[in-house]
C-alpha cells in the first residue's frame, strides 16, 4: 500500500524575491534573486543540484514553453529541467515534482522554482491566455471576480447569511491580511486598511469590492529539497519536512451535475482529507499552527476555512469575526498578508506560501514570528469554483 512521502523529504533552503511591479527586471532576474537566497540558505553548491522543476503559467508572457530559461539563468550544471503548469497550483506542482524525485531516490538534491512576470503585459488584470478548446467551451467570457462573486452569492444563499454580515466577514479577512503584511518586507502592498476602506471601495463584481480582490504582481520563489539523511549530514537538525502533498482536480461534476450547490469547493475538501491522512493529522483545528491559503478573493479564504475543516459548515463568518484566524488567533492565516498583499504571480504563489510557512517553522520570521509553530498548511485553488485544481501541503519540523 502506498505510504506517501511524509518525512521522506526535507526543505534544505528556500528563497523568495520581492513581489511587486518589478519593472527593473525580467523573469530571469527574479529567478536569480530567489535562487541566491535559497542556495545560501541550503548551504550547498550549485553543482550539487541534480534535477530542477520550473513552474510558469503564462508562458507567452514570461519565459517560453521550455524549462531552458531556468537552466540558463541559473547556470545549472546541465541537469534535467522540467517545466510544469497546473493553473494556480503551478508553484506547488514544481515543488511536488522535486519532492517526489527525492522521495523516489532519483536524486539527492532537487530544485523547485516558480516565477511569473505579469506587469510587463500592460494589462490591468491577469492577461488572457491563448484561446483553445478548454477556454472556448468551459469558460467563455468569464472573469475571475465574476466567478468568485457567484461563490459568495451561493454561500450566502445556502447558509441563509445576510449579505451585509457576509461582507463584514469578508472585510475582516482583507483587514487582517493587510495588517500582517505591514511587516512582510517582500510583500507588494504593505499598508494597513480599515473595514470602512473595504466596505466603501468601488465595486468590482458584487459583493466583491476593490479590497476584496488580490492584486497582480511579478515575483519568484524557490526551494531546494533533499533527504533527511543528507540534511543531518549537513548539520541541519531542525530541518523542515514535507509531511504531505496532495493534489485534487475537478472531474467535471461541478459543471454538469446538480449535486454541487456552488457554495464550496469539493476539490479542496478532498485534498485536505488526503493530506491530513498522509501527515497523520487527526484534529487539524488543534494541530495546524498556521495556514497560507489561496485568498485570490476574500470570499475564497472564508469558504476555504470550511472546506479545509477548520470551521463548521456555515460558521466561517462567525469564526473570522471572532478573530480565530488573526495573527493572535487560534490558527493564524496569511501571516505575511497572503495573495491579497503579495499579489498573484501565478507560477510563484504556491512556493511563496511554502516560503512563509518554512520561515515561520524555522523561527526566522522576525516581527511576524509565531510562538513555537509545529505544523503549517498551504493551499492553492487553481481555476474557478466550478472547475479547478486544489492542492494541500503540510510542512512540519522533522520528527514531530
Amino acid at each position: 500500500m502506498a505510504r506517501g512521502i511524509s518525512d521522506k523529504v526535507v526543505i534544505l533552503g528556500m528563497g523568495c524575491s520581492r513581489f511587486g511591479e518589478r519593472w527593473d527586471c525580467g523573469p530571469e532576474d527574479l529567478m536569480l534573486e530567489a535562487f541566491q537566497e535559497a542556495v545560501a540558505d541550503a548551504g550547498i553548491e550549485r553543482d550539487q543540484l541534480e534535477a530542477a522543476w520550473l513552474g510558469v503559467f503564462y508562458d507567452e508572457q514570461n519565459v517560453s514553453k521550455s524549462a531552458l530559461p531556468l537552466s540558463m539563468a541559473l547556470r545549472l550544471p546541465n541537469i534535467p529541467v522540467t517545466r510544469v503548469e497546473n493553473l494556480c497550483a503551478t508553484g506547488t506542482e514544481a515543488l511536488r515534482g522535486a519532492a517526489y524525485a527525492v522521495a523516489a531516490g532519483a536524486c539527492d538534491f532537487a530544485l523547485a522554482m516558480g516565477v511569473e512576470k505579469l506587469k510587463d503585459t500592460g494589462f490591468g488584470g491577469l492577461p488572457e491566455r491563448t484561446k483553445g478548446t478548454f477556454e472556448d467551451l468551459w469558460q467563455p467570457g468569464f472573469t475571475p471576480p465574476g466567478a468568485f462573486a457567484q461563490l459568495a452569492a451561493a454561500y450566502a444563499a445556502r447558509h441563509g447569511i445576510p449579505m451585509d454580515r457576509l461582507k463584514k466577514a469578508m472585510a475582516h479577512v482583507s483587514v487582517k491580511s493587510h495588517a500582517n503584511a505591514v511587516t512582510a518586507e517582500k510583500a507588494h502592498l504593505r499598508k494597513a486598511i480599515t473595514e470602512q476602506h473595504v466596505l466603501e471601495a468601488p465595486m468590482i463584481a458584487y459583493p466583491l469590492g476593490t479590497f476584496d480582490c488580490c492584486g497582480v504582481s511579478d515575483g519568484a520563489a524557490c526551494a531546494i529539497v533533499t533527504t533527511p539523511e543528507k540534511a543531518r549530514a549537513l548539520g541541519r537538525r531542525d530541518a523542515v519536512a514535507i509531511k504531505a502533498m496532495q493534489l485534487v482536480p475537478s472531474n467535471g461534476v461541478e459543471l454538469s451535475h446538480s449535486s454541487w450547490d456552488g457554495a464550496h469547493t469539493p476539490t479542496t475538501s478532498e485534498a485536505a482529507r488526503r493530506a491530513y491522512a498522509e501527515a497523520g493529522v487527526r484534529n487539524p483545528r488543534r494541530e495546524i499552527s498556521l495556514m497560507e491559503v489561496h485568498d485570490c478573493f476574500s470570499i475564497t479564504e472564508l469558504v476555504l476555512m470550511e472546506d479545509l475543516g477548520m470551521s463548521d459548515s456555515g460558521k466561517a463568518p462567525d469564526d473570522i469575526l471572532d478573530g480565530r484566524y488573526d495573527r493572535d488567533g487560534r490558527t493564524p492565516c496569511q501571516t505575511d498578508g497572503g495573495l491579497k498583499c503579495f499579489g498573484h504571480p501565478v507560477g510563484a504563489s504556491g512556493l511563496r506560501m511554502a516560503y512563509e510557512v518554512y520561515t515561520q517553522l524555522s523561527g526566522r520570521a522576525g516581527t511576524r514570528q509565531l510562538a513555537s509553530p509545529s505544523l503549517g498548511l498551504t493551499h492553492n485553488l487553481g481555476g474557478i469554483p466550478n472547475r479547478n485544481v486544489a492542492s494541500v501541503s503540510i510542512l512540519g519540523l522533522l520528527g514531530l
